[in-house]
């Protein structure tokens, strides 16, 4: 298992490689609605920050709720 930032963190990787990836061209889309978007709507794309700040960490605090984790798992 991996930890982040410093040992001893609570904060282990749970978002594998083909999740993390798809979160950050997600996050980009929704960034996209800042300057794409008309009126609120492009407010919206702030949320996009979101998927983007969890794929960059590998941690999604909600998969730790649920005990989801999407990273390879070590064989045997």
């Amino acid at each position: 298992m991996q930890t982040h930032f410093m040992k001893g963190s609570p904060m282990k990787s749970n978002v594998g490689n083909l999740d993390r990836t798809l979160r950050v061209l997600v996050g980009i889309a929704l960034l996209s609605l800042l300057y794409l978007g008309e009126g609120q709507l492009r407010w919206l794309g702030l949320i996009g920050i979101v998927p983007i700040a969890t794929g960059l960490m590998r941690f999604c605090p909600l998969y730790s709720i649920f005990g989801i984790n999407t990273c390879n798992r070590d064989p045997g």
